[in-house]
């Protein structure tokens, strides 16, 4: 099965003709859409930093209901473009994840890589919710629709790993261990749903600046970075569907080098808890918070109160675990 073929089951059925493999016809311009969600890291245990300048990470991503949306249309050249959440912080060159991606597959499959990309932005820029890397997801399964170059899902995996370490969970959403520098996933099981509210932060923050603090403070506190590791007590949780156990278990060891470079970030998370939150977490390297609810009327509470935080620009809900990408 390729990765553009994991549609969920509510969704409606594509019209007829508009299948990848469909002959186009004359007049008619092809398009195809595909819906990726963020992530949000329910563990992130950071180990010493490797000769090829990524850390040894060990991590339990989690899809979570926030979407990015990926337009692929024909064209005779590559172009991109961009509306939504954060939208003018976007680079629309070859510098942007999903430009890379659609040269990438291209190279790969030995076509031109002429396509007009346009995203639709759900998912914060610079928030630590991988919204870069769903974006290069999307633009895989996307192309590889459009293009009708059938590659499996493994061989899509291949591809996301050379663009990114978050890429191919993308691909996958659910629940799942990323191991090596993330891109090494292995699915885990998680029984029911979990609500979770997400506070954006005014200004985002630079994933490599964070995990350099991060090596900082250790060496100034002389601590040599632990072996990677995921805590089976938060597998438990997912694997019961207990929100509750969830919540004491959800750690990230960025959070003291994130909070380092932003001290607002801990007004955050300390607004979350007094409202509430059964866990709280920063999202991958940051900023944006994330807060676990017990239930839908948990979550709308902590998320009314994070609404008048000064440190908090935008308040999101949404339930997970999510789908990963798949073609609407």
């Amino acid at each position: 099965m390729t990765a553009a073929a994991l549609t969920p089951d509510d969704e409606p059925e594509d019209e007829p003709g508009d299948e990848a493999g469909d002959e186009p016809r004359p007049g008619v311009t092809r398009s195809v859409t595909v819906r990726v969600p963020a992530k949000v890291n329910l563990a992130l245990s950071v180990g010493p930093l490797r000769p090829d300048g990524y850390h040894d990470l060990a991590t339990v991503f989690h899809a979570v209901g926030l979407f990015d949306e990926v337009y692929a249309t024909e064209a005779d050249t590559l172009s991109l473009t961009c509306n939504g959440e954060g939208a003018a912080e976007v680079p629309l060159d070859e510098t942007n994840l999903a430009w890379r991606a659609a040269v990438l597959l291209a190279e790969t499959t030995g076509r031109r890589a002429a396509v007009r990309l346009h995203l639709a932005k759900g998912i914060p820029v610079a928030g630590g919710m991988a919204g870069g890397s769903a974006d290069a997801a999307g633009a895989l399964v996307a192309c590889d629709a459009l293009w009708g170059t059938g590659l499996s899902r493994d061989e899509l995996h291949a591809l996301a790993a050379r663009l990114g370490s978050d890429v191919p969970f993308a691909l996958y959403g659910g629940t799942a261990i990323g191991t090596g520098r993330g891109e090494q996933i292995a699915p885990v099981l998680a029984r029911g749903e979990f609500h979770w509210v997400f506070a954006f932060a005014h200004e985002g923050l630079s994933t490599p600046a964070v995990f350099r603090e991060l090596d900082r403070l250790r060496a100034a506190a002389g601590e040599e970075a632990p072996a990677p590791g995921v805590d089976e007590e938060l597998l438990r949780a997912l694997r019961a569907g207990d929100s509750r156990l969830l919540g004491a278990a959800l750690h990230n060891d960025l959070t003291q080098a994130a909070t380092s470079l932003r001290p607002d970030l801990r007004a955050t998370l300390q607004a979350g808890r007094d409202a509430g939150a059964i866990g709280t977490l920063l999202s991958g390297s940051g900023p944006t918070c994330a807060f676990l609810a017990a239930d839908a009327s948990g979550g709308a509470a902590v998320a009314e109160a994070l609404s008048a935080a000064p440190s908090v620009r935008a308040v999101r809900r949404a339930l997970g675990p999510a789908a990963g990408a798949y073609v609407l």
